[in-house]
């Protein structure tokens, strides 16, 4: 009898705690509200209109989700450092803001499938005549002062002449006033310059591998993450994805969701 008592008393504690077990999915849904986390000095992914309300690809991609839910969502603009203790602290259900797929970080979040990939690839005018790195020789290239571009230029030919400027807008501006050939930078952002200017074209292989941009969602919460992931499927079979994508960066999506190896 006392073993069959505390089987049934075990069975009955197991029983209560999965019941009590909640999701931030659960939560969301109760509370009406999504709370998401943006980078809202990143143009076009996050940024403030004339009236100072967010908008942007990751804003809208964070407006879509709440729509999906049923809910409200409620932007919480955010830098890059704060992105995973914003997380671990619970001050947002999620995070949608440019944010790269890395082991070192999932051993403190989680993350969805990719919902955007960047290259480095090439900002130029459209009559350069330039469209790899072979084009390059006796070039000059504008990259950003602290970044990797330069050096994966010289690796990808080292006839290439490196100017490096202060930010990424100034090379941009370099490109446009000839005093660079060519640019090279996010694919996402330079896709962006080039909508806003017609006279530039962006060309399509990436100097260096591709990096994958997920959702950062709690770690544990597998109900939570899977939702993310089921809706993700839907949101890029549908063509909604490829719709904003074009909205914000004027094309196409470049490259492929899905990694290939």
């Amino acid at each position: 009898m006392t073993a069959v008592a505390s089987l049934a008393a075990c069975s009955s504690a197991a029983g209560t705690t999965a019941t009590n077990q909640s999701s931030t999915l659960q939560d969301v849904i109760k509370r009406g509200t999504l709370n998401v986390a943006s980078c809202l000095t990143f143009p076009p992914f996050g940024s403030t209109d004339k009236n100072n309300k967010p908008q942007g690809f990751d804003v809208d991609v964070a407006t879509a989700m709440a729509t999906a839910l049923g809910v409200k969502v409620h932007i919480v603009d955010t830098t890059s450092a704060n992105r995973i203790p914003n997380l671990q602290t619970k001050k947002v259900d999620a995070v949608v803001c440019n944010f790269t797929t890395t082991a070192e970080r999932a051993k403190q979040v989680a993350f969805s499938d990719p919902y955007i990939v960047a290259g480095e690839v090439m900002l130029v005018k459209k009559s350069s005549g330039i469209s790899t790195l072979n084009d390059l020789t006796g070039k000059t290239v504008a990259v950003t002062k602290g970044s990797t571009n330069g050096d994966a230029v010289k690796a990808g030919n080292p006839k290439a002449k490196i100017q490096e400027y202060d930010t990424s807008s100034a090379g941009v501006l370099a490109v446009k006033q000839g005093q660079a050939d060519a640019m090279v930078e996010d694919s996402n952002f330079l896709n962006y310059q080039a909508k806003l200017d017609p006279s530039l074209k962006v060309t399509k292989d990436s100097v260096v591998p591709l990096e994958y941009n997920g959702i950062g969602v709690p770690l544990g919460d597998a109900t939570w993450l899977q939702w993310v992931n089921t809706w993700l499927r839907e949101f890029n079979t549908s063509g909604q994805a490829n719709t904003l994508y074009k909205k914000w960066f004027g094309v196409d999506r470049v490259f492929p969701l899905n990694p290939s190896y």
